[in-house]
């Protein structure tokens, strides 16, 4: 009778323990102004689930009856328990037992999580307007109008909170950068993210951006043209490629994908 239930709380005691050591080994992987927050609510789950796992081992049992049975009746009840045991397990069992399966329920990682993650912790960001942040893919659509593309926002937005984020473009005239600073200004890049109008650089040669990302360092670079990747690849420590047909990576240190929210999953 009693094998039942201690193996029962041996595996969940091996679940609670290898789940604590995935949360601690993240936890000191990567510290932030979550972490005091993280180990907080870590150490009450803890003590709420041996609370809960204690509390039925803490009820006494019924004394036995001081008449002797029979062993023919003695071996009819200890079998009829057993049985019982197995297949309706008490109420204090089945409670513990949904307390542990939603706590090991897999918890969905904030948007904020997943590009800090995939920017592998990088601290700087150079970025391409046209055809990344911009629906435009040409500097000749700037002259007319530039829209900032709504489904790359949120991702934007995140990226100016964890990130030095510096955008960049190839103009034809004074007029394109007016278009372009407004732009970002009505999507409330410079109010709602990290963003300041002098961290937009434009220039009137695509040598004028590459010269701008290489005077910058930066941990990442994102562009459309294939050659300016090719050309940074030496000296930039990542660079994410952005193209319809998604091409092969070019080198170990640079990424593809079809849009910059398609990299961080928000497609």
């Amino acid at each position: 009778m009693a094998d039942y239930p201690k193996d029962d709380f041996t595996q969940l005691i091996k679940r609670f323990g290898a789940f604590l050591t995935v949360k601690i080994s993240n936890v000191f992987h990567s510290l932030d102004s979550r972490s005091i927050g993280a180990l907080a609510g870590l150490a009450f789950a803890v003590v709420f689930t041996w609370r809960v796992l204690r509390s039925p081992s803490q009820r006494r049992r019924p004394k036995r009856q001081t008449g002797a049975p029979s062993s023919s009746s003695a071996s009819s009840n200890t079998n009829a328990n057993v049985t019982t045991s197995a297949s309706d397990p008490s109420p204090e069992n089945s409670r513990a037992q949904n307390v542990i399966d939603e706590f090991f329920q897999p918890v969905k990682p904030t948007l904020g999580q997943i590009v800090r993650q995939r920017l592998s912790e990088g601290r700087k960001v150079t970025c391409q307007l046209l055809g990344v942040i911009l629906e435009e893919t040409s500097p000749e659509e700037l002259q007319k109008q530039a829209t900032v593309k709504p489904s790359v926002l949120k991702v934007l937005l995140e990226i100016t909170k964890c990130c030095d984020l510096y955008l960049m473009e190839r103009v034809l005239d004074d007029e394109s950068e007016k278009k372009v600073l407004l732009a970002l200004e009505d999507a409330g890049v410079f109010t709602s993210g990290g963003l300041v109008k002098d961290k937009v650089l434009f220039c009137s040669t695509e040598n004028g951006r590459t010269s701008f990302v290489r005077q910058l360092e930066p941990d990442w670079h994102i562009d459309t043209n294939p050659e300016i990747v090719t050309q940074l690849a030496r000296f930039i420590k990542y660079q994410l490629h952005i193209s319809p047909t998604k091409p092969e990576r070019a080198a170990s240190n640079v990424f593809s994908s079809t849009s910059l929210e398609q990299f961080f999953g928000c497609v």
